[in-house]
C-alpha cells in the first residue's frame, strides 16, 4: 500500500485534538510506523496571514495581518487511490478539514518511495 507524508499547520492549542481525531478515525493508516502507532513529528513556529474580504476567520479580522503560534505536524499515512485497498487519502484530508479550526487548512501531501 502506498505511503504518504501529510504535513499540516495548526494553532498549537489544536494540535493534540486534531491528532487524536485522525488517530482514532484511521488507527491502522495514520501515524503508523511499523509496530508503533500514534506517531507524529511536531515543530513550533509562527504562521501569518491576512483574511481577505468574504473570509470568516477563526482568528483575526478581515484585512488585518495576523501572526499565530502554530505547529507544523507531520504524520505518515498508509493510503490508496483504490477504496477496496484500504483508506483513501482524500478521506484523511476530509477528516482533517472537519476537525481543524481554520476555514482554509494549509497542508501538503508527499508520496513516500519504498527503499
Amino acid at each position: 500500500m502506498p505511503r504518504y507524508k501529510l504535513v499540516f499547520f495548526t494553532p498549537t492549542s489544536s494540535t493534540q485534538t486534531i491528532l487524536a481525531h485522525l488517530f482514532a478515525h484511521f488507527p491502522r493508516s495514520v501515524g503508523r510506523i511499523g509496530l508503533y502507532g500514534g506517531c507524529a513529528f511536531v515543530s513550533r513556529g509562527t504562521g501569518q496571514f491576512v483574511p481577505q474580504e468574504g473570509a470568516q476567520p477563526a482568528i483575526g479580522q478581515v484585512g488585518t495581518p495576523e501572526r499565530v503560534e502554530e505547529d507544523r505536524v507531520e504524520v505518515v499515512v498508509h493510503a490508496s487511490a483504490d477504496p477496496a485497498s484500504g483508506v483513501e487519502m482524500h478521506r484523511v484530508l476530509e477528516e482533517l478539514k472537519k476537525v481543524h479550526p481554520y476555514e482554509e487548512v494549509a497542508y501538503d501531501v508527499y508520496k513516500l518511495e519504498p527503499f
